[in-house]
């Protein structure tokens, strides 16, 4: 199928990681193509400086600790807002490095202090050690927030694709079990829905980046079994939830040409319907990913919607 992609995009279409899931062996394959595309971006350089370092927190009950890594405003006075942060990559890739330098910039721009999960991976790991590996480093930034420098009244969950799908889940179980308390989600092209059966997602077979082939292997692998049936949880497939009421605010995303874009769609309209201040972004001639272009126009206006929506979401100030 042929696409309107925006013409700054096109020329970057065969310098894009190209991936396509099917087995375990494509996707060793896919992994090692991010790993490398990871060493070719540039780094970011921080006007000011950032304190970097990783440590591990407490997992859920009976699991491994896990991974985490914190950023923080080295010249901060007094405590500035929190995010917890969730990389993407369909549930079965990704990596601390993934969003390395976006998050430095993060940071340089808002003075905030980000903790971004090293959560493990599926088909190894499949629901619900994700989701609760994520949950589990929300609990542990809540409880040393004092530590960290956070105030815990601006608290958020942000994350692009599948992260986007998990900071969903996140905030549903912060809801359900009492906490902790979360001032707002910033659902980057979330990944939402295993049922598959958006107009979008039965189109777009063949988009760049991520496509509806895709998109069943990552579900296979993230639920170990086949997507669609019955008992799926909300946690983790958030557009199961019945009850989107006493959420977060949300600002929610898509891209076009992107078959995660209804769901998406979707779920920002559920979330206005129960009463949950959201917004959303929807940019066109755009790809699921085709933000790594960062020098494109539209990929220069979704990262300067993105540092405005969590400035207001988490409200800072310019003290922090």
């Amino acid at each position: 199928m042929t696409y309107a992609i925006d013409p700054e995009l096109l020329p970057w279409l065969d310098m894009l990681p190209v991936v396509s899931l099917t087995d375990h062996e494509s996707l060793l394959t896919a992994r090692a193509s991010l790993a490398q595309l990871r060493d070719v971006v540039p780094a970011y350089e921080p006007a000011q400086p950032v304190d970097v370092r990783d440590t591990a927190v407490p997992g859920p009950s009976d699991a491994p600790d896990v991974p985490v890594r914190i950023y923080s405003p080295a010249n901060r006075t007094g405590e500035v807002p929190g995010l917890l942060y969730i990389h993407g990559g369909g549930f079965v890739m990704g990596d601390l490095e993934m969003f390395d330098s976006a998050l430095l910039r993060l940071v340089d721009e808002l003075g905030i202090v980000i903790v971004s999960v090293d959560y493990r991976l599926a088909p190894e790991h499949p629901f619900p050690a994700p989701v609760e590996d994520c949950y589990a480093a929300l609990t542990w930034v809540a409880a040393k927030a004092a530590e960290l420098g956070i105030d815990p009244a601006r608290l958020g969950v942000a994350g692009e694709s599948a992260g986007g799908g998990l900071s969903a889940a996140v905030a549903l179980l912060a809801r359900d079990r009492g906490g902790p308390a979360l001032c707002f989600q910033y659902l980057g092209i979330p990944e939402l829905d295993d049922r598959l059966d958006t107009p979008s997602m039965r189109e777009y077979t063949d988009t760049p980046v991520w496509n509806r082939p895709n998109a069943v292997f990552s579900w296979t692998s993230y639920l170990g079994g086949e997507p669609g049936g019955d008992g799926v949880s909300p946690y983790a497939a958030p557009a199961r939830a019945t009850d989107l009421s006493g959420l977060p605010p949300a600002f929610v995303t898509t891209c076009q040409f992107d078959p995660l874009r209804d769901e998406g769609i979707e779920y920002a309209r559920r979330l206005a319907h129960a009463g949950v201040q959201t917004e959303l972004r929807h940019y066109p001639g755009t790809f699921h990913g085709s933000g790594m272009v960062e020098t494109a126009q539209i990929s220069r206006r979704m990262f300067a919607d993105e540092v405005d929506a969590l400035r207001r979401g988490l409200r800072v100030t310019t003290t922090a």
